[in-house]
């Protein structure tokens, strides 16, 4: 399944304060999924295997690495959880680092909301405008990702423009 997806990430220091901003809004809260994401080698942008209590997808993805809100081109493949399919993957490309996280994820329309300790890293919101059914163009996924980030008060210095996956690597 191809994806349109508009999206920013933040570091913050609080996560409750920008959690209980968005419950103001009535979003409708999907639950806490404990993730785990193994990012593969590859050659071009970036693949992960997202394995959770709620999401559990096949997810290769392209993006900008910028320092604001930014186009995603993704291609998302949701599975029942199977150990083989991991297996496979690790033994063809090799795992390039794995990121652990307790997510908290909530909806308002199209837009999807997630609250997000990482483990290693401390808290983070992301917010991703997405299109699954080609309903909007993406100038209107951008302007649905800005005006969250008005909503939530976020400067450009929270906003973080790299992968979780790049801010581990880097750490090591």
């Amino acid at each position: 399944m191809h994806i349109k997806n508009f999206e920013f990430k933040a570091k913050v220091d609080d996560i409750q304060l920008y959690e209980s901003k968005l419950l103001q809004l009535n979003p409708k809260f999907i639950g806490v999924d404990n993730q785990v994401d193994t990012y593969f080698n590859v050659n071009e942008g970036r693949l992960k295997l997202r394995e959770g209590n709620i999401e559990n997808a096949l997810i290769n993805y392209d993006r900008e690495d910028v320092q604001n809100s930014k186009e995603s081109q993704i291609i998302l493949y949701k599975h029942q959880p199977n150990i083989a399919l991991k297996n496979i993957l690790e033994k063809q490309l090799g795992i390039k680092v794995i990121v652990s996280k307790k997510r908290k994820i909530y909806f308002v329309d199209n837009v999807k909301f997630h609250f997000d300790e990482v483990e290693n890293l401390g808290a983070f919101i992301e917010v991703e405008a997405i299109d699954e059914n080609s309903k909007f163009e993406i100038d209107e996924l951008k302007n649905q990702c800005n005006k969250y980030m008005e909503f939530f008060g976020l400067k450009k210095e929270n906003l973080v423009e790299k992968s979780y996956s790049d801010l581990i690597l880097e750490k090591k």
